[in-house]
């Protein structure tokens, strides 16, 4: 195994550049015409054949021999619908933000693509690079970026057998990298239930079917389902954020709208819950003679590592790096579309530290977050390292 990690430091530069211009220029969902065309450049410099899987949205470039064994390096490339309160020389003035470090996560990509260029006679088999749009679900499709890619054959032509990627996060200590075995983060179903009834005077509300009487019904109906029907010992969120209706004191709507969230990090339960989910919600409705639409939209499953994976990569992280590799006690609490990946192919889904402790103690998402550049070139180390320890093992 090489010295990813020196060969990394000597980019620095260059990773902390690209960075730095991602952060300026972010986009969001699949718009991502300006984030494409650079990242496609940067490749094309180092001597790849980047191809467009989504047009201006997606990427995907290889690098080693196609004939053999293919592992996947992915990252992702939006960013979020956000004003920037940092006060970065290079902060973003657009009204989107890479609030959630996905410029971190292209531009490490970005160097590891340059370190494993640099050995690309010796490497052991083929990497795969995925650039891809739309992870943090802005865009109206309902399918996720990282699904659209696998449908548009990223997987296939070479045949990708393991992949991985990592997340840049406030909770693992700043340039350590923390990894965990099986289920790392939960899935995620935003639930979206109109129900209608029969409008009416608010003084005659005989003569016609509430249906925010109906919903009051449902939302307490929905809390005993994780009262009563779910372990304790089991992680599982349903909330609801949005719940609207009417437009006068003296009406009775005819519609109202509930839009929430589940989230498991069990498919078992996650498919269990669906279902239970609209059954209640469609039940209580009739009941009261109200029908209820359910839909589940936008779904994203639990992240899973292959537990045979993870011990590989954390080897593999140690020796290209020299440094040693946290397990992390509990999963990640946030949710990726790289669990879609996850259920396709044996993977991988690390955890980067990268918030420096003067900098502002803040979550993913929050305007004011400031990452920590010095962890790039560690990063990009991670990748190469990954990438080519897998391939050593698997030849």
């Amino acid at each position: 195994m090489f010295d990813f990690l020196s060969e990394a430091t000597a980019i620095k530069d260059q990773i902390v550049t690209d960075r730095r211009w991602l952060h300026q220029h972010p986009e969001c969902g699949y718009d991502l015409p300006e984030t494409t065309a650079y990242v496609k450049a940067r490749l094309e410099g180092m001597g790849y054949r980047p191809q467009e899987l989504i047009e201006g949205a997606g990427l995907v470039a290889t690098v080693g021999d196609t004939s053999k064994k293919c592992y996947l390096l992915r990252a992702d490339m939006d960013a979020l619908p956000e004003n920037e309160e940092t006060e970065l020389p290079f902060a973003s003035a657009n009204g989107r933000m890479h609030a959630c470090g996905h410029d971190l996560h292209t531009s490490m990509l970005l160097g590891a693509a340059q370190l494993l260029k640099n050995h690309e006679e010796d490497l052991p088999g083929c990497v795969k690079l995925m650039f891809q749009p739309d992870e943090e679900a802005v865009a109206k499709d309902d399918v996720l970026g990282c699904e659209r890619m696998i449908r548009a054959g990223v997987l296939e032509d070479p045949k990708v057998s393991a992949a991985s990627g990592c997340h840049v996060t406030p909770e693992v200590p700043d340039g350590q990298l923390g990894y965990y075995a099986g289920t790392v983060t939960y899935s995620v179903d935003d639930v979206d239930v109109v129900i209608t009834g029969k409008t009416t005077h608010g003084a005659a509300t005989y003569e016609g079917v509430d249906p925010i009487n109906v919903m009051c019904h449902i939302h307490l109906a929905l809390q005993e389902v994780l009262a009563r029907e779910t372990s304790p010992q089991e992680p599982v969120v349903l909330s609801m954020g949005v719940i609207e209706g009417g437009t006068a004191a003296n009406i009775i709507p005819e519609t109202c709208h509930m839009l929430g969230t589940l989230r498991t990090t069990s498919e078992d339960t996650r498919l269990r819950l669906r279902e239970r989910i609209a059954t209640i919600c469609q039940g209580t409705a009739e009941a009261f003679g109200a029908t209820a639409d359910v839909r589940f939209l936008r779904p994203c499953s639990t992240v899973y590592n292959d537990p045979d994976l993870v011990d590989q990569l954390v080897t593999a992280y140690e020796a290209g790096t020299g440094r040693k590799a946290l397990r992390m006690d509990r999963p990640f609490s946030g949710s990726d579309d790289f669990g879609i990946m996850s259920h396709a192919v044996p993977s991988a889904y690390l955890m980067l530290g990268a918030i420096a402790p003067d900098a502002p103690q803040v979550t993913l998402h929050n305007p004011h977050i400031v990452f920590d550049e010095d962890v790039l070139p560690l990063g990009a180390a991670m990748h190469a390292s990954a990438a080519w320890g897998w391939l050593e093992q698997s030849a």
